[in-house]
């Protein structure tokens, strides 16, 4: 079980590589109105959950190029499981039973409800304790753009040549830094405990880990800093807001290319230490 209320930030870094595309804007990283990047909280967790996935873990919602039971969809995942089974219609054995089954569903909750038979069906909903916000870079960054082109047809007489053009964006270079919480009260009903705290903290020391693709080569995504602020009870000592305040990444100068030109100060709280690990 969960004792205590924690808070954490990330502090990661791109360089020459997509973070996180956009669909609707042509595959762009994603950007504000003010044009600091950002990467999405469906992002990060999706990133976590192949970590966790990678430790042993058994994941409910896991990505078609990385799925290791067979399953197609979450409606086969779930009403394949035994434990599931038996609970039948019972909302809270459902629950109880997802949440002890996937860590994932325990960790972020996850909504049950499929397109069945509505006389066989159950509609259940779970509320995760883990909660993450939408990473946003320091400063804005800079998008570059590339035109390339493939050296042959996809299919046999492809009306299109073999030199057809496309596009690929990068940013420049850019750091994020985003935050996150673990509640509680949310941690005893899915049954979420210091373990599972230890293994999130240890997916997000290791988020870019077997991550690479065209689009984010090795290297090119790096986790700086892992703040982890652990309070002494289970509502906190402090709001969570005033934690993440604590924290400043600052750039030394206005064109910084690499870790060595930021800062990264936790102003200290009274009573609550801040723990900082290194990303691997």
């Amino acid at each position: 079980m969960l004792n205590n209320k924690i808070d954490f930030a990330v502090v990661f870094m791109a360089n020459n590589a997509n973070p996180n595309g956009d669909p609707l804007n042509g595959n762009r990283p994603r950007i504000n109105y003010d044009g600091y990047g950002e990467v999405s909280d469906v992002c990060i967790k999706r990133k976590i959950r192949n970590r966790l996935q990678d430790a042993g873990y058994s994941i409910f919602v896991q990505s078609d190029d990385r799925c290791d039971d067979g399953f197609k969809s979450l409606s086969d995942r779930a009403s394949a499981a035994d434990e599931i089974k038996k609970a039948g219609k019972d909302r809270e054995a459902y629950a109880k039973a997802a949440c002890e089954k996937w860590m994932d569903v325990r960790a972020f909750g996850q909504v049950f409800a499929f397109k069945v038979d509505s006389a066989k069906g159950v509609s259940v909903g779970v509320r995760g304790p883990v909660s993450i916000h939408t990473a946003k870079s320091v400063l804005p960054v800079n998008i570059e753009s590339m035109q390339i082109t493939k050296s042959v047809n996809s299919v046999t007489k492809d009306s299109k040549s073999s030199d057809t053009m496309g596009m690929k964006h990068t940013v420049e270079h850019g750091m994020y830094v985003t935050y996150g919480s673990i509640n509680t009260q949310l941690a005893e009903k899915t049954g979420f405990s210091d373990e599972d705290a230890e293994a999130i903290k240890q997916a997000l020391i290791s988020l870019f880990e077997n991550d690479c693709s065209s689009a984010r080569p090795e290297g090119s995504m790096e986790v700086y800093k892992v703040i982890w602020w652990k309070h002494n009870c289970k509502g906190g000592q402090y709001s969570s807001a005033k934690v993440h305040r604590s924290l400043k990444v600052e750039a030394k100068n206005d064109n910084p290319k690499s870790i060595d030109d930021y800062d990264v100060t936790v102003t200290p709280l009274e009573g609550l230490e801040a723990e900082i690990y290194e990303g691997r």
